[in-house]
């Protein structure tokens, strides 16, 4: 059985979804976690694109211990230069360099020539070649390159010493039949093929990234370019978590599988979910809500009576499970401990002390305590920014014949500053009185609610999606007063812009 590579670009193409961006510990907490699930290579970030983007793939580079760590470069001297200068504390690293190859970008976009683009390549797998022996080249929009340039490319850019190749669907316009297609092409018609691991990175504009990934596998593809939930530009990138399952659960067909540990897709999954803001719909393949649920009658019955008659795969492969305790107001912080640990958290001292107390109110007004419900306290731990602005108190009147009214108390830095505003509503009263006292000028892009567990005690949980200055954040706010979560998921993107502006 062939082993197909998992290349992970959650935290490079991934963070290129609007909205998705991450800071530097938000990326290392889902690097470790990747490490986690077993992905061969982590493409850290684009190191040239921002101090930001340089110190992530830093940091991860000698934080994160087993995968590859990967740095995107231009085909430009200067981004290869600052990829190596990122990468090389890390043990394992890889520069991956690109240059478009279709005659469209050629003309409108880079206007130069084909053999002027073919000479660029070249050089430039030469020149990180120089640095790492770990080189990867990609020839954008391939799928709309002509085929007998692309194999000319291909041939060079491996003669020059890449020892993967990437073939991009770029814009997600190839289907899989072509798309496969073209990769036997490209192993029938490349002399030495054989010295490089053709990889694809498939995007999803028509729907069809998993489709085609899976496909090209079929067709002698060695690894494949994808990200958690199938985040990325535009309509996102191949799904991680669909290729690695259709792998596993249809051996027969594809004669492949991949290092994936997949009890880790569903933590990895909503831990992206929780640092990005981004949900995956309910009926999502593998990490929807809906994935594993049945609501037919007819399917109950069978899964009653055998759990293969509607189940390919078992929740327990993914990673999903249910409570083997319940967790309330009387349990310890021995226990506490425990059951995160179980869940794969391993927090500091400190980081268990501030999650405990927070457990503790949170156990006050919940009968019982989900996993689902310390997921989201430690996720709180991980994705914090430093406190400029913190709720302190908030009175909030509201009813039929009574205009809804806020009262909030916040500190910003050591001053204690209260306002009382009126709105349409409750939410909108608080998010004025917040707007009040910090004086700022965001613009609420976006405003989601979600009952984390089930039950009227549920623990909601609200995503806010600010937007000031060109700059958009996502905050995050836990309780079971969705009031109070809204108040604390706007001061949490208040907090983001301010040390974004930082």
């Amino acid at each position: 059985m062939r082993n197909i590579k998992i290349f992970d670009t959650t935290l490079r193409d991934g963070e290129q979804s609007p909205g998705a961006s991450m800071n530097v510990g938000e990326k290392l907490q889902v690097a470790k976690q990747l490490a986690r699930l077993g992905v061969d290579i982590i493409e850290a970030g684009f190191a040239i694109a921002s101090p930001g983007d340089f110190d992530a793939v830093k940091r991860i580079g000698s934080e994160v211990e087993g995968p590859v760590i990967c740095s995107l470069a231009r085909a430009r001297e200067e981004d290869i230069k600052r990829a190596w200068e990122a990468l090389k504390d890390a043990p394992k690293k890889r520069i991956h360099t690109f240059h478009s190859t279709s005659d469209i970008h050629l003309k409108y976009q880079f206007r130069v020539s084909r053999e002027e683009a073919l000479k660029r390549s070249v050089e430039m797998v030469k020149l990180a070649k120089s640095f790492v022996d770990d080189v990867e080249f990609s020839p954008m929009d391939a799928t709309r390159t002509d085929t007998g340039y692309l194999c000319e490319v291909v041939e060079a850019v491996i003669e020059a010493g890449a020892l993967t190749v990437n073939i991009p669907d770029t814009v997600g316009y190839s289907i899989p039949s072509e798309f496969g297609a073209l990769i036997k092409t490209l192993h029938e018609r490349v002399k030495n093929i054989g010295r490089a691991v053709i990889a694809v990175h498939c995007h999803n504009d028509l729907g069809l990234a998993t489709s085609n990934s899976l496909s090209a596998v079929l067709n002698g593809a060695g690894q494949i370019e994808c990200t958690i939930n199938g985040i990325g530009e535009r309509a996102g990138n191949s799904s991680m978590e669909e290729v690695v399952m259709a792998l596993r659960t249809r051996h027969d067909i594809f004669d492949a599988d991949t290092n994936i540990k997949t009890e880790e897709i569903m933590r990895s999954s909503r831990l992206v979910t929780k640092i990005t803001g981004m949900y995956v719909q309910p009926n999502k393949a593998i990490v929807g809500a809906n994935a594993f649920a049945h609501e037919s009658g007819i399917h109950q019955d069978g899964l009653l009576k055998e759990k293969s008659t509607y189940e390919i795969i078992k929740p327990e492969t993914v990673g999903l499970h249910k409570t083997k305790f319940v967790l309330g107001k009387h349990s310890g912080r021995h226990a506490f401990r425990t059951r995160l640990n179980e869940l794969g958290y391993a927090l500091t001292d400190e980081e268990i002390n501030h999650a405990f107390e927070r457990f503790k109110k949170l156990a006050d007004q919940k009968k019982e305590i989900y996993d689902e419900d310390l997921e989201a306290l430690v996720t709180d731990e991980f994705t914090s920014v430093p406190e400029i602005y913190s709720l302190v108190d908030m009175n909030i009147s509201s009813g039929l014949n009574q205009q809804p009214t806020a009262f909030i108390k916040l500190r910003i830095n050591d001053e204690l500053i209260e306002k009382t505003e009126y709105g349409d509503g409750p939410v909108d009263a608080v998010f004025k009185a917040i707007t009040s006292i910090t004086g700022t000028s965001s613009t609420l892009q976006k405003y989601e609610v979600k009952a984390i567990t089930g039950g009227t005690d549920a623990l909601g949980e609200v995503v806010c999606s600010l937007e000031e200055d060109g700059r958009s954040v996502s905050g995050h706010g836990n309780d079971t007063d969705i009031i109070i979560a809204s108040a604390k998921a706007y001061i949490n993107a208040l907090n983001k812009l301010a040390a974004r502006k930082k």
